[in-house]
């Protein structure tokens, strides 16, 4: 008769609360994050043109606030470099704490920048300067928080870990929305003098929820590990040494294009739907505290979604869905704009839904999909400036070049055809990369490679 150890059980039962609080606090650390972030981007759809490009032609103002908002993606690749620099030689948490506290007083500072009327252009001047200072932050909080649920979770349900890190992006772009539409059907004269401000004062509240949520984690054990074999006597006596994981990165530039390539397309998605949409239907005569909610409630479906594609990933693999997602991007574009361009708030809803759900299928497995490609000594640095670099190009420009391309007022179709462009160049790229759902964590791609050409660099 066999007998249970309850030592293993108790131990086992350890594991198990400490992944579920890791993964809770990935959820809530990266929807604190990007509540700060996103609601920049709502506000420079309905706020920043009105106040701080007043004097500009009503679209021309809208296009300047979009490259305030554009700022924030430059900079997000710069962040992603300097937090996976050392998040891969100091730890994951650590650098996850420092990322939400720059993220946190930086968009409590933009509800305190003054207008205008008492600074002058010096307004837009340090909206810009706080906007970089977001897109650093943010730059670091992804991967960290991506990697904290991935390292930590069974190898069977790593998608499914992984994507409550991208879950938290729709869910802080929802609380944003609702916390701003709420003070947007405030008239309009008081909510441009303050009413727009308070959703990012708030900010503040979150970041003392999300520094208590953060501390109570433990460092990934993955990273543990690799840093006890860099650490062991066989190792330093062998002579192994760490090189700089952004060197160990660019010795692979390759993967470093692919996972940019075959990620863009999400992020050209989120952006149409987040900023241009919204504006565009506002444009045409919808109530603009209606659409914010019309989102808002596409974008809480999101939420679901996004879990659901990271649980299939783990079944299927990641490559299906990112080839699925982006087939179905190509498809919807036409009958969305029609949606859109219908005045209708029910169509727009259900456009805004149809949208953002096709977004899901290739952001569920994503973070699961880019993260796995890397080894442990440069997984932070490598997931980091691949994703944010995706960032950059899918969603950093996207408003600027989609307002120019439909010009305040002509066609939508040079919109539908470059966002069908972006689909498709991700599409060719997945096609052609390989599955990661059974790579180990503790394997790093090219290892063999880098020891033959001689380095003695520590790989994991």
């Amino acid at each position: 008769m066999s007998s249970i150890n309850p030592y293993s059980t108790a131990a086992d039962r350890t594991v198990v609360r400490e992944r579920r609080r890791v993964v809770l606090s990935s959820y809530l650390g990266t929807t604190i994050e990007f509540y700060d972030f996103l609601l920049y981007a709502t506000a420079s759809a309905v706020v920043f043109g009105p106040v701080f490009f007043s004097g500009l032609d009503p679209w021309a103002g809208t296009v300047a606030a979009y490259g305030t908002f554009a700022a924030g993606y430059v900079a997000r690749p710069l962040g992603g470099v300097i937090f996976g620099h050392f998040g891969d030689r100091l730890g994951r948490k650590k650098l996850l704490v420092i990322s939400m506290l720059i993220m946190g007083t930086a968009s409590t500072a933009i509800g305190l920048v003054p207008g205008p009327d008492l600074i002058g252009a010096w307004g837009a001047v340090l909206l810009v300067l706080l906007r970089v200072i977001q897109g650093i932050a943010i730059g670091g909080e992804w991967g960290g928080a991506a990697l904290m649920a991935l390292e930590h979770a069974d190898p069977k349900s790593r998608g499914f870990a992984a994507s409550f890190t991208n879950a938290g992006a729709p869910t802080g772009s929802v609380l944003g929305l609702l916390v701003m539409s709420a003070f947007s059907a405030m008239p309009q004269e008081a909510f441009l003098a303050w009413g727009w401000r308070v959703p990012f004062l708030l900010s503040f509240v979150l970041l003392l929820v999300g520094l208590y949520v953060r501390s109570r984690v433990s460092e990934s054990p993955v990273f543990q590990d690799a840093m006890a074999r860099l650490d062991s006597e066989s190792a330093k006596e062998m002579g192994v040494r760490r090189s700089v994981p952004l060197f160990q990165v660019l010795r692979r530039p390759g993967l470093l294009v692919t996972v940019i390539l075959a990620a863009t397309s999400a992020f050209a998605l989120q952006t149409l739907l987040s900023t241009f949409a919204m504006s565009y239907t506002v444009s045409l005569g919808l109530p603009q505290s209606q659409v914010m909610l019309a989102f808002a409630g596409a974008g809480i479906i999101s939420i679901g979604t996004t879990l659901l594609m990271g649980r299939i990933s783990d079944r299927l693999g990641r490559k299906p869905l990112m080839i699925a997602g982006n087939v179905l991007f190509i498809l919807v574009l036409v009958p969305v704009f029609a949606l859109l361009s219908s005045g209708n708030l029910s169509l727009v809803f259900l456009a805004f839904t149809l949208g953002i759900v096709t977004q899901t299928i290739l952001y569920g497995p994503m973070a699961a999909f880019i993260a796995e490609r890397f080894g442990t000594g440069s997984r932070y640095t490598g997931a980091s400036l691949g994703y944010q670099i995706a960032t950059l190009l899918g969603a950093g420009f996207t408003p600027i070049v989609l307002a120019n391309l439909y010009g305040g007022g002509q066609s939508t179709t040079p919109v539908i055809v470059y966002l069908a462009s972006v689909s498709l160049i991700s599409l060719i790229t997945v096609v052609f990369m390989p599955e990661s759902k059974d790579r180990s964590l503790t394997d790093s791609p090219g290892t063999a490679a880098e020891a033959s050409e001689g380095t003695r660099s520590a790989v994991s």
